[in-house]
């Protein structure tokens, strides 16, 4: 079973559940004490270089135990651990402090009220790495780190950063875990050294000014006082930042660069520099800027087909205000790892406007491809999928732009669909001038139902269309003519 995020009820205190710490994020020290007595002081291994691997699990959890049994994380502290290369530390966090400390060792006294005091096993024989039972979750959230769900993963750097978080099972492959060896910086040595970390400002684009920001950290063992932020593209320095102040070894700050004027995305190159810069290999970044697809009118619909857990997945529209035009979700669960295709929303937007369409999965492992796959995509009136996706973390965000509104806009007036609702028959009428036109009656799946070819047409028009075998819903009437659509919605009953 996949779906085990912390209950509110077991979990002491909580009234809402987070998502775990993002990437990015700078850690607090905690110092904690393990099964053998012995005490763990995170900045220790941090500071001696040391790429420290935390997984929190429950006693009582399926997910964890699943991966806990692959052994990957005990084969990777015996490989990079003290007793192997000595790269890395592991360990294994025991969360649900209602849990008693028995419950690790199987279910011989474990005292878990939520759970029937039942653990899923042996956690600790044979295994090498150190083993905490969280008595309280101040001592460990206090540095920053949210235990938001079971298992929870983070991967943190000397430079006391999180490089990587998320659902163990899904980050904590042995491969994934030797790959993280070698990806964090190194240990603070030289006075004078600043470093880019992460992209801070948004992912995707639309159109007009775009605004960089950045986040920097000083891995310098002096104080950093200020530093320049310069980005490019294509060679063209478009955007500079400064920050000035004082920014203590590893410390981080986050610099809003200056906006880039009709910015329509792709790639940008930022660097960072500072007097007497040691290290110039972490000076510099790429960030990608996804630029925003664009339908052919102001009319869209939206698909959904939600994996096993449909539960977890839920979506949102909005205009370029920032307001919610649709949304979606939370969809029903399967009992099998299978997919449910979910009826189809259309959505008729404003023509020449930027719209946002983001998507979330709670248990933050997407809708593909583990518990099948599940995904989504958007459709213009044409048919033509103008942006899709399903594999992704705990969200996804997708920017699109609609198109004119159709043939001429002073015709629009003209053109209309009627009866609406219809039943027999379906008329759109229309002001031509002197053109050819194809009209067609569209299913929201993007079928043609319906096409008529009509030649030189002038003047006003009344095509009719037979629904008489068509099935009853929602339907888009298209009229093309050089090579622009005008879109009107209508129902058959």
């Amino acid at each position: 079973m996949k779906k085990l995020l912390l209950s509110l009820a077991i979990f002491a205190g909580i009234t809402s559940v987070n998502a775990q710490t993002p990437v990015g994020t700078l850690v607090g020290n905690f110092t904690l004490t393990d099964l053998n007595g012995t005490s763990h002081i995170l900045f220790d291994y941090l500071d001696a270089g040391k790429t420290v691997v935390i997984d929190v699990s429950a006693t009582w959890c399926g997910p964890c135990w699943t991966y806990h049994n692959t052994n990957a994380l005990n084969d990777f502290y015996n490989a990079k651990g003290p007793n192997g290369t000595d790269e890395a530390m592991v360990f294994f966090i025991e969360g649900d402090v209602q849990t008693s400390v028995e419950c690790l060792s199987g279910n011989a006294g474990c005292v878990d009220p939520n759970n029937n005091n039942t653990s899923r096993g042996d956690w600790v024989t044979g295994e090498n790495m150190p083993f905490i039972n969280l008595t309280t979750t101040a001592s460990f959230e206090n540095s920053g780190l949210d235990i938001a769900y079971f298992p929870v993963m983070y991967v943190i750097c000397p430079n006391r950063t999180v490089y990587k978080s998320g659902v163990a099972g899904s980050i904590g492959t042995l491969a994934l875990l030797n790959s993280y060896i070698g990806g964090c910086p190194a240990p603070a040595t030289d006075p004078s050294d600043v470093a880019v970390l992460v992209n801070k400002g948004a992912t995707a684009h639309c159109e007009g000014a775009y605004t960089p920001k950045v986040q920097i950290q000083n891995n310098g063992t002096t104080v950093l006082t200020n530093a320049t932020v310069s980005i490019s593209q294509g060679g063209t320095v478009v955007s500079t930042g400064t920050y000035t102040g004082s920014l203590a070894t590893y410390g981080v700050s986050t610099i809003t660069c200056t906006a880039i004027p009709n910015f329509t995305g792709g790639s940008l190159n930022v660097t960072v520099t500072t007097a007497g810069d040691a290290t110039a290999a972490n000076n510099t970044l790429n960030i990608a800027i996804a630029p925003a697809a664009t339908a052919v009118s102001q009319l869209v619909t939206i698909h959904i087909t939600s994996d096993r857990y449909g539960t977890e997945t839920t979506w949102k529209l909005k205009n370029a205000a920032g307001l919610v035009i649709q949304s979606g979700g939370p969809y029903a669960d399967l009992a099998t790892n299978t997919t449910l295709v979910q009826p189809v929303i259309s959505a008729e937007l404003n023509p020449s406007e930027c719209y946002s369409f983001e998507i979330f999965d709670s248990y933050e492992d997407g809708m593909c491809c583990a518990y099948g796959n599940g995904g989504y995509e958007i459709k213009d009136a044409a048919g033509t999928v103008i942006t899709s996706g399903g594999e992704f973390t705990d969200s996804e965000l997708k920017l699109f732009k609609t198109g004119v509104l159709g043939i001429n806009e002073l015709d629009l007036v003209a053109m209309n669909v009627y009866p609406n609702p219809a039943s027999t028959e379906v008329n759109v009428s229309f002001e031509a001038k002197n053109a050819n036109y194809m009209v067609k009656l569209i299913d929201l799946q993007g079928r043609v139902i319906s096409n008529q070819n009509l030649t030189n047409l002038n003047g006003t028009q009344v095509i009719s269309i037979s629904t008489e075998n068509v099935a009853k819903g929602s339907y888009i009437v298209s009229i093309t003519s050089n090579g622009m659509t005008s879109t009107k919605s209508v129902v058959i009953k």
